[in-house]
């Protein structure tokens, strides 16, 4: 019985056809072999993990953005009324594990780190890994923003030296730069936040001040102010914060008026110390990674790229340091990657004192990005190359053999499924963008021939079977 439902996907959530996983995995492929060149390795850790290992761990905001998992069983009338008492108290915005005890990953950091806490005594450290898979966020979806996308990570934990700053920011630079993206590297220091949040009253301050600032791209200044002030700022504090999301100018001006603003602060001192050695470690020219012919002399700086955003705050709780945020030039789109130094993250999970830091790469933003620059690759759609014509029995059947020594030679090829008439097999061809076709009828069979066509240019010739392995395809 044919059902009145039509098929719908939920809110957020998108399908991939063909031509957009081609376009998807080139871009997975460039940033991989961009991780893998500077020493990360793979990982991957479960879809959904559990609760108490994400809450708290994304600040207020975040945390109201975990698709939680309800248990299993919760219709039994054995369990009927502690679902009723858990569904009240979720309902008052309180967690109980009666109702849910496991949730999707908000992203693929706190997992990470869940892994370094229950694996820290067989790992090698520093610990280089990467990892590509999805994660789900239950946000108000629109243009740029899904509730489920994919992350591409790069982590380095059990190391404090900046070294590793450094490295990230040009793995930034080198994965972009082959993807064909101009970008700016947004950085900041979280050190810098709290030397803020000391000088208007108290570090306690810090989290009310961050999650405002935040915001400023979306609500702008004025509603920062009032947000700030409904957080308990004052006038006085509210001042000091407005005078330092106002400084301007390259990045050695912008943290010389720092200096004089949070002089008072050690903390804050220290920060800049931290953006001072990122920003002289890559103020040399560095190499072109897309085009290796390059002079080391002739490459773009490093440095160029970096921009020193005070109004970089990035709301998540567990960074400490140097913080990132990438930004796509030409296009209207927010972060389409970002990260940080977080100097305690599996402290989280009772194993302290394993410093790390890491950056993420927002792909489905990338594409976007990609698609309205075309800075994709013409041959990013290469799929069959090579259609062999389904003439009759006794012809499709050699024309599968070739079709198999074809493969073997690592070119994708086809037969098309039956006997038809050329124009439908022609129109198969050209739908999938195949460029050649291969004719083998019943003249070709008894001369051991074939034709074929290039159907780019429009030319075709006939040879032996034998030289089709040869043939430049």
């Amino acid at each position: 019985m044919a059902s009145n439902n039509k098929p719908s996907l939920p809110q957020g959530t998108r399908d991939f056809g063909p031509a957009t996983v081609r376009k998807r995995n080139f871009i997975f492929n460039t940033i991989r072999t961009v991780f893998e060149l500077y020493g990360y390795q793979p990982l991957e850790t479960p879809a959904m993990e559990q609760l108490e290992t994400l809450m708290g761990k994304y600040g207020e905001e975040g945390d109201k953005l975990i698709f939680k998992i309800l248990n299993n069983g919760l219709g039994d009338p054995k369990n009927i009324e502690k679902a009723k008492k858990a569904f009240d108290k979720a309902l008052e915005g309180k967690n109980d594990k009666d109702l849910t005890e496991r949730a999707l990953r908000y992203d693929l950091t706190i997992p990470f780190a869940r892994y370094v806490a229950m694996n820290h005594g067989q790992l090698t450290f520093p610990f280089k890994r990467y990892q590509m898979q999805p994660v789900w966020r239950a946000d108000r979806p629109q243009k740029g923003r899904y509730r489920e996308f994919y992350q591409c990570d790069a982590d380095v934990v059990g190391s404090h030296s900046l070294l590793n700053e450094v490295e990230l920011a040009s793995i930034y630079q080198a994965a972009f730069e082959k993807l064909g993206v101009p970008v700016e590297i947004r950085v900041n220091n979280r050190k810098i936040l709290a030397a803020l949040a000391e000088v208007c009253g108290g570090i306690d301050k810090m989290v009310d001040i961050t999650v405002a600032i935040d915001k400023l791209d979306k609500i702008g200044l004025e509603k920062v102010k009032t947000e700030l002030s409904e957080r308990g700022l004052n006038d006085t504090q509210i001042t000091t914060i407005e005078k330092y999301l106002h400084i301007t100018g390259s990045n050695t001006e912008k943290l010389q008026t720092l200096q004089s603003l949070i002089a008072s602060s050690e903390t804050g001192q220290k920060g800049i110390e931290e953006l001072e050695y990122l920003l002289n470690y890559t103020s040399a020219s560095v190499p072109s990674h897309s085009q290796p012919q390059r002079s080391l002399q002739s490459a773009p700086p490093l440095e160029g790229r970096l921009i020193v955003d005070l109004t970089l705050a990035r709301g998540l709780n567990y960074y400490t340091g140097t913080i990132f945020e990438v930004k796509a030039l030409g296009v209207q789109m927010g972060s389409i990657g970002g990260g940080g130094r977080y100097d305690d993250l599996t402290g989280l999970f009772g194993v302290p004192n394993i410093p790390g830091v890491g950056v993420s790469f927002g792909v489905d933003r990338i594409y976007d990005v990609m698609e309205e620059l075309n800075a994709f690759p013409e041959n990013v759609h290469t799929g069959t190359k090579v259609l062999f014509f389904h003439l009759g029995e006794a012809e499709s059947k050699a024309a599968f053999g070739l079709m198999q020594q074809l493969r073997a030679k690592g070119i994708p090829a086809e037969l098309y499924h039956e006997t038809a008439k050329f124009d439908k097999q022609f129109k198969y061809a050209d739908k999938k963008e195949i460029p050649f076709i291969v004719i083998l009828g019943s003249k070709e069979l008894e001369e051991g021939t074939c034709t074929v066509k290039d159907l780019r240019k429009g030319e075709q010739q006939t040879m032996p079977q034998s030289a089709l392995l040869q043939y430049g395809f």
